[in-house]
């Protein structure tokens, strides 16, 4: 059966204290992890309810810092639906080990978390040589980056996207962009830069669904011009379940709606195609 749907940016959090102890990245749990965590049995019934057949589930880094047993292990345990994507710190002197050995357990992406809902983007380390040796690994492997960053750290985004051209990199919510000045979006020109890099892929979460409803901004005219300059097969979509509020299912049927006007093959690229592309773990058997 053709796969339709696939969140590449969901969360999971275990009940399980004890062997998946609480340990979060500059030390304060997110709002959401404390308020409404959801397991991987948990995540799977808002997947079925929402039609969502696979998923890359993303390490949740502001509960669990740069321990990724549990995303391991609860795709190792859901190999038919999930794939997982892990961080590690890429300063550390064993961080080219620290990735290979939980590749061998199972991450087949990873992920840099430069800031967020816990703290101010801080991108300072995000090109930071000492880290390049884990980019050259990735290129050889083939294992995509995701990066959690603002319009501040975009720049260094270009940098590395031409340092490493084998490495797929994905901008975690479109780097949250600023588009309220609304067509043709000259708030978020660095952003549509980056299309000239077609190692750059962009995330589509709920932040984005959200923003393209405030001020100037309307869902029609900023898709358009993101699909028109990426091109669909650069854009997938993600729930960023359940540390966005709301279903998975209501968060999905509004970004079904919002892209209800473009053609069938650039939908199919954004809720499942870009996904397996990025991630072969996810391709259909």
């Amino acid at each position: 059966m053709k796969t339709t749907y696939i969140d590449i940016h969901p969360h999971a959090i275990s009940q399980d204290d004890k062997r998946y102890p609480l340990g979060p990245i500059f030390g304060k749990q997110s709002d959401w992890s404390r308020q409404r965590p959801v397991t991987i049995d948990g995540l799977i019934k808002e997947m079925d309810a929402a039609g969502v057949q696979k998923a890359a589930l993303v390490h949740a880094s502001t509960y669990y810092g740069y321990d990724n047993s549990y995303v391991c292990d609860a795709a190792a345990e859901h190999p038919d639906r999930f794939t997982a994507v892990g961080s590690v710190d890429l300063l550390q002197p064993d961080a080219v080990d620290q990735v290979k050995r939980w590749l061998l357990r199972g991450l087949t992406g990873l992920r840099l978390y430069t800031g967020g809902t816990v703290a101010a983007f801080d991108t300072s380390t995000m090109d930071d040589p000492r880290s390049f040796p884990v980019w050259h690994l990735a290129s050889d492997l083939g294992v995509p980056i995701c990066l959690q960053t603002g319009a501040e750290g975009l720049a260094q985004v270009a940098g590395l996207a031409k340092r490493f051209p084998r490495v797929n990199i994905l901008l975690d919510h479109l780097s949250r962009p600023k588009i309220d000045d609304g067509a043709p979006y000259a708030a978020a020109s660095s952003l549509f830069a980056l299309a000239a890099f077609e190692n750059v892929f962009l995330k589509l979460t709920p932040r984005t669904t959200d923003a393209v409803q405030v001020g100037k901004a309307d869902p029609e005219s900023f898709f358009t011009r993101l699909v028109t300059t990426f091109g669909s097969s650069r854009i997938a979509w993600g729930s960023n379940f359940p540390a966005s509020e709301g279903t998975m299912k209501a968060n999905l049927d509004t970004a079904r709606e919002m892209l209800a006007f473009l053609p069938a093959t650039d939908r199919h690229a954004i809720f499942a195609g870009t996904a397996q592309r990025l991630y072969p773990a996810l391709k259909d058997d």
